[in-house]
């Protein structure tokens, strides 16, 4: 479900490095946003309009992970992500008066080495942004834009980001449909009904370029962009996720989060993506997922094998992390990292975890 943009607010929204009061949930997300525009289910998504900015929403996010090979077989991870957050509601004011911020989110993985970078920029000034026709979303040179000539940009996609530790340059391509989340789009994240609206592209092909560490590699294999904006995503009850992206062998694909509470059962659901593209919702009676083994990371104990069953689709997988200490020491920190998939179906992915 990636709400992630709540490592931003945790920084932002909330002015200082401080934990968010906890009555307001995980990173602030729970806190009340009456002044922006509410999330309601039935919404009519208009491509590629909705590949841009959804002003009178608070929270926004455009989001890549790769999971790629060499030729020798030797497995790397990649993570791009643009977050934009609304400071106030109505107009927004042009130059540096402007109320948007924006964060952009870089990472490498391998076996061995994980690096990861950020960049922060005020919007109004050009410095980061989105644009529509033809598509770019952009924070300093970092960079996510079409190539594509046609009226769908998400064919043909550039993949940029650098830092002194790394760099990569992947295009994305694909011909498959795009997959409206949850119930056509409108994705629940609690018994509440607080909610987001949640697409994505699960079909990407990568191939380019990485370097890390002053090595360079040419590598390919599949990607996932994950589009969610909303304004309230979370209850004040909500204390962390678990996120899955899961690329199966057989070609079907699946998308699952786990939202845990301070008091209470997690809120579970996901989607089961067929390979031609169909997507179907997955309830919590229809999902088992269980943390497996347990490793300390960065002086906490971080979930980082799972035991994943989907009896109605015949699944019975275990994923375990490719780097266990995939953990994201930026100034808002939080786990992501490539994940391995074995038993029933073999593949890759990606998890997110926050909030232990």
């Amino acid at each position: 479900m990636k709400v992630r943009i709540g490592l931003l607010l945790l920084a932002l929204l909330c002015g200082c490095d401080r934990p968010p009061e906890t009555q307001k949930g995980f990173a602030g997300l729970g806190g009340e946003a009456v002044a922006f525009t509410p999330v309601v289910s039935g919404r009519v998504f208009d491509f590629p309009a909705d590949h841009g900015v959804h002003q009178g929403y608070r929270i926004e996010w455009w989001y890549v992970t790769a999971n790629l090979k060499d030729a020798e077989g030797r497995e790397f991870g990649v993570q791009w992500t643009l977050f934009r957050s609304a400071l106030s509601a109505g107009p927004q004011a042009d130059g540096w008066r402007n109320q948007t911020i924006w964060l952009g989110h870089a990472a490498v993985t391998s076996a061995t080495v994980h690096h990861a970078a950020e960049r922060y920029a005020r919007g109004g000034v050009g410095q980061a942004g989105v644009q529509t026709v033809p598509f770019e979303a952009w924070i300093d040179d970092w960079q996510f834009t079409t190539q594509a000539s046609g009226t769908d940009p998400l064919t043909d996609m550039l993949l940029k980001a650098r830092d002194p530790h790394f760099r990569y340059e992947l295009r994305l391509t694909s011909t498959r449909p795009l997959v409206l989340q949850g119930d056509k789009g409108f994705s629940q994240k609690s018994e509440q009904g607080q909610a987001s609206y949640y697409y994505s592209q699960p079909f990407f092909q990568a191939s380019g370029q990485l370097e890390i560490d002053g090595q360079r590699y040419t590598v390919s294999g599949p990607a996932w962009l994950d589009r969610e904006w909303s304004s309230q995503p979370l209850t004040a009850n909500q204390t962390g996720w678990d996120w899955f992206s899961l690329h199966l062998d057989s070609g079907e694909q699946v998308m699952l989060y786990r939202m845990r509470h301070k008091d209470g059962a997690p809120y579970l659901t996901g989607t089961w993506i067929d390979a031609r593209g169909q997507a179907q919702p997955l309830h919590a009676a229809d999902i088992e997922l269980v943390p497996a083994q347990m490793a300390q990371v960065a002086g906490r104990s971080m979930p980082v094998r799972w035991s994943i069953k989907i009896p109605g689709k015949q699944v019975e997988i275990s994923t375990r992390a490719l780097n266990p200490n995939a953990w994201m020491a930026l100034r808002i920190p939080y786990w992501e990292g490539p994940v391995q998939v074995s038993g029933s179906h073999g593949g890759s992915g990606y998890l997110e975890m926050t909030g232990y």
